[in-house]
This record gives structure tokens, sequence and C-alpha cells, in this order.
């Protein structure tokens, strides 16, 4: 099994899509990137830690790829918005891929390039690619938040 790390803006929705895709055995929300040891919701909301909020993939590689999982994160956000998705607004709801091996570093740096030559978006994709740092597992009730509220992303 492998590990993939995305912040792509609130957590909850950057979830909720990964766990839609098939060869996507878990996921798990946290935070990424920061100064400050075991950080808290409230902490990564003041703005002032450092962190991205992002989603932790374990994924199995022979059902889908990182490429794969990249188009997924290309997808479902903006990638020309700087430290904001929507309306929350911040550095933790950055545009962000945490690598975890080499090979992932070179896989985003060339999909990040094929997608701003591709003439999709007008203005410059600022999506930082950061080697992986320690993962904060965020509060449970931020796990699977859409789910334990009664509703079905996948469907």
């Amino acid at each position: 099994m492998h590990k993939a790390t995305f912040g792509a803006g609130c957590f909850w929705g950057v979830e909720a899509a990964f766990r839609c895709v098939q060869g996507v055995l878990e996921t798990a929300v946290g935070y990424m990137g920061g100064t400050l040891e075991n950080p808290t919701y409230e902490d990564v909301c003041t703005d002032r830690t450092g962190h991205a909020e992002v989603v932790e993939v374990v994924y199995d590689p022979s059902v889908v790829s990182y490429a794969e999982l990249l188009n997924v994160f290309w997808r479902i956000h903006d990638p020309t918005q700087r430290n904001r998705q929507g309306p929350d607004v911040g550095t933790q709801y950055r545009s962000v891929i945490f690598y975890h091996t080499p090979e992932q570093e070179q896989t985003a740096r060339a999909s990040r390039e094929r997608l701003q030559q591709s003439g999709k978006y007008k203005s410059e994709i600022v999506t930082e690619i950061q080697p992986a740092t320690t993962f904060w597992r965020a509060e449970e009730y931020h796990q699977r938040y859409f789910e334990r509220r009664g509703l079905r992303p996948c469907t």
C-alpha cells in the first residue's frame, strides 16, 4: 500500500472525493506543513501555525495510480487560488501536494506542468509541491465528516 497527501481547501470535501475513488483503501483528515506540534483545529484556524488542512490517502497502486489520484486532486479544486478555496480563506486552505517519494515529486511536478501548459487556466497554477512532514490527525469529529451527517458523497 502507498500513501499520498493532498491539500485543496477544506478537508471535508477533499476527503469525500478521495473516498469515492476505487483503490483508495482509507483516508484521514489532518494537518501538515506547519511548525506547531500536535495542532488542533482551533490552532490551525488562526492561520499562524503554517499547517494546511490535508487528506492522507492510503491506496493500492495495483488498482489506482498516483497519477490518477493527481487527476482527482486537480479536478476537485481551483489550483489558481492562492491560500483560499471558495469562501475559505487562509494559508490552511492552500493548494498543496505533499510528496512521500522522489517518484511522487516527479509525477506531481510533471502533472502540474502539463495542466499549466494545457491552457485550461488563464491564471498561474499556484499549487505548492513539498516533501511530506509529520501528519497530525484531526479531531475525530472531522473524520468522514459528510458520512457522519448522513450524506453519501459517492452516490
